[in-house]
């Protein structure tokens, strides 16, 4: 794997400026050892960051392969910001899905244009491990191994350092693992002293896995919960090699912790997390993130059912 370039951020930040929003960096008001910033990635057009990915990929498809059309698998987030580029693009779109997809993220791929295939999860794994899925046809876009998805959420990183050159740490969800080597590789090339951290809920924890052995590993007790946006049953071997230099550590948190997180962040800040995108917030409210200056938090996603969101937070 090679590093990710500042010159191939600075290049995705121009590419993909016309298509995402330059999220706001909001302080979190809430006592503690430390000041936790929120970067709102939420607020994007998609409700998630993984437009700044998924446009960046798009364009720089070759054009006679992006004229196929393209494809992804997504449990809704990276599926929404490969249709939006798409749609942009004026290609077709398909998504194979996972079929516990929260119906929010399945109705606003399919708002977007998508043609949707439902799989289950071990089905929708292997798709992105081997690039294919019987009857889907088009130019696959990965949802987080690819260079150009990387880049486009590198430039995260550079707006981090620059609306807040003391950060000392970053926490981000750990899902595929191409957030977390996209913010690293943003501020890292910018200020090479922050800490980068990973957080996963209980049920589905593989980086902390990894970082204990010293290796890319399964989680054997996977299950799925509302944290649909982040946690797998393992850690790919090339994502692993990626965060190798970048990523510092993991951290687990509970389900009830992420709860007290998404309710911290509707009552102190009115931002409206999905589970995946309050799972920094919970490391950090949790104790389990240590540092010596102020800490970012990525709100990664707002993509949940207010029923879902209403019944978690009560």
């Amino acid at each position: 794997m090679k590093p990710i370039t500042p010159e191939a951020i600075e290049a995705a930040r121009v590419r993909i400026a016309g298509t995402i929003l330059r999220t706001p960096l909001v302080k979190l008001q809430v006592s503690g050892p430390q000041d936790i910033y929120l970067k709102l990635e939420n607020l994007q057009p998609i409700n998630s960051f993984k437009l700044r990915g998924g446009a960046n990929a798009v364009a720089m498809l070759a054009p006679e392969r992006r004229a196929l059309g393209v494809w992804t698998v997504s449990a809704g987030n990276a599926g929404q910001a490969v249709a939006y580029a798409a749609r942009q693009a004026g290609v077709p779109c398909t998504v194979v899905t996972i079929e516990t997809a929260p119906a929010t993220k399945v109705e606003r791929m399919r708002a977007l244009g998508a043609h949707l295939v439902k799989a289950p999860f071990d089905a929708c794994w292997q798709a992105m491990e081997h690039r294919s899925f019987p009857g889907v046809e088009g130019t696959f876009v990965h949802p987080f191994d690819d260079d150009d998805f990387i880049a486009g959420n590198a430039t995260m990183g550079l707006e981090i350092v620059e609306d807040l050159p003391n950060v000392a740490a970053v926490v981000c969800a750990m899902g595929g693992g191409g957030l977390a080597t996209g913010v690293a590789s943003g501020v890292r090339a910018r200020k090479s002293d922050v800490a980068i951290y990973v957080a996963e809920p209980e049920t589905a924890a593989p980086a902390s896995v990894s970082f204990a052995a010293g290796k890319a590993s399964a989680f054997e007790s996977w299950s799925a919960t509302f944290v649909d946006g982040a946690g797998g049953k393992s850690v790919f071997p090339r994502m692993w090699e990626r965060m190798q230099g970048l990523v510092d550590g993991a951290v687990v948190v509970t389900l009830d912790e992420v709860k007290h997180a998404m309710r911290v962040l509707a009552e102190k800040s009115r931002v409206i997390a999905e589970g995946a995108g309050a799972l920094p917030v919970a490391a950090v409210l949790s104790g389990k993130v240590q540092s010596q200056g102020p800490v970012v938090c990525v709100i990664s996603g707002g993509n949940v059912e207010l029923s879902t969101f209403f019944e978690l937070i009560s």
